[in-house]
């Protein structure tokens, strides 16, 4: 297929067979909602069909041994407690879970980089703003030339009145890889819980959760790890489970057993739903490791030199340079698209500029309006399906778009 003045559809990765995305399309948005592998969804299907053969033999034995070979898997993958590791249906879930649960008091802080995600952010303020407490955003620029630069910055926000400090693993809106480690240490040191959301976490960046032992993390399998849409996993510390409820109280509250028990009936069961995308995570895991040599580790450097290359192309086609050290890039990458015009966030219709890019040259790839630092933001994502080529198209396509 031809398109426009700026030639042919480019050539998609080597391993792109193994996605059902339309070849037509120019997909640099895996950081959105992912991508599922077509083995992984015909895995989904043969759960569902199990699961329609009896759904209350299903709900009441089978998936429950499943549900378990899931939890396991996912907390093997990141080296986590399993007795503390529970499914939601996303990062966003997971973070209102936890901030709906805290008893905040009058004047108690929570502290917000400006790069987090606006959904997540939104919960913040909306506890916040329910009990008299404070959210405290702490201003981080773009273009930054350490690591350093934002931890310090984190760190000077914190006063006796911190609570929580919610961090990202990797920024949404900014395509950063934030210093988490550094940061969860160094805040929790100062006796301060850290939520740490890893939205874009698992599959992206390396993540010991028994090493670094925050009090609360989320983040999603359906993006990085490819599973099915509406997987994630929320996981919180041993010290910290008896203060979190989840955010459907069922059937689970009123049951006797074990605090473990307990907390397993509570978190496990919400009420009815389809659990076949959790029960593909260990399929996913697996699957998606055995694409590549060197599985998980060099799934996530060869996106990140990919990534690496792409912000670099598009840096030369926008004319500008990279903003951020390549240790702070992941398999996403952010520059600015020059924009003179007022930064408002589009909503549910998208930017101008990411439509016009679809609709003229088939790519799919997002602009960001981020008013919170008045400027428009253009993020590739890198997986195993995309090939450099594409980027180069998506270069020619910004030349064209500017020169108009």
């Amino acid at each position: 297929m031809d398109s426009g003045s700026i030639g042919m559809i480019p050539k998609k990765g080597d391993l792109s067979s193994h996605w059902g995305l339309d070849e037509e399309t120019v997909f640099l948005n895996h950081g959105s909602f992912g991508a599922t592998p077509i083995a992984v969804l015909e895995e989904q299907n043969r759960l569902r069909r199990l699961m329609e053969d009896d759904p209350v033999l299903f709900v009441e034995r089978v998936s429950r041994d499943l549900w378990w070979e899931s939890i396991i898997a996912i907390s093997k993958f990141m080296n986590a407690d399993p007795d503390g590791m529970a499914f939601v249906t996303n990062a966003t879930a997971g973070v209102n879970t936890i901030l709906r649960s805290l008893d905040l008091e009058k004047g108690d802080e929570i502290i917000v980089p400006n790069h987090a995600y606006q959904a997540c952010w939104n919960a913040v303020d909306f506890v916040t703003s329910r009990s008299g407490a404070k959210t405290v955003v702490v201003d981080i620029p773009f273009r930054v030339e350490s690591e350093e630069e934002i931890v310090n910055l984190v760190m000077g926000a914190i006063t006796d009145r911190t609570v929580l400090v919610m961090i990202d693993t990797v920024t949404s809106p900014t395509g950063l890889r934030m210093p988490f480690e550094k940061l969860v240490r160094e805040i929790q040191g100062r006796g301060v819980d850290v939520l740490l959301d890893a939205a874009h976490g698992p599959g992206i960046v390396e993540i010991d959760i028994s090493d670094l032992r925050p009090a609360y993390i989320t983040g999603n399998c359906h993006k990085w790890i490819c599973t099915p849409k509406g997987s994630a996993f929320l996981h919180i510390r041993e010290d910290r489970k008896h203060l979190i409820k989840p955010l459907n109280i069922g059937h689970g509250y009123s049951s006797d057993g074990t605090d473990q028990e307990k907390f397993r009936f509570e978190f496990d069961w919400p009420g009815t739903q389809d659990p076949t995308a959790w029960l593909c995570i260990p399929f996913a895991l697996k699957y998606m490791e055995g694409l590549v040599d060197g599985g998980w580790p060099e799934i996530m450097e060869r996106n990140r030199r990919l990534a690496l290359k792409g912000r670099n192309i598009i840096c030369e086609a926008l004319g500008t340079t990279p903003p951020t050290p390549e240790s702070m890039i992941s398999s996403l990458a952010a520059v600015e698209f020059p924009w003179e015009g007022e930064v408002v966030a589009p909503g549910m219709e998208g930017d101008p500029i990411h439509n016009y890019l679809y609709d003229d040259f088939k790519i799919q790839v997002p602009v960001m309006a981020w008013a919170h630092h008045g400027t428009k933001y253009i993020r590739i994502s890198a997986q195993l399906y995309n090939h450099e080529d594409e980027y180069i198209y998506l270069g020619e396509a910004l030349k064209e778009i500017l020169g108009r």
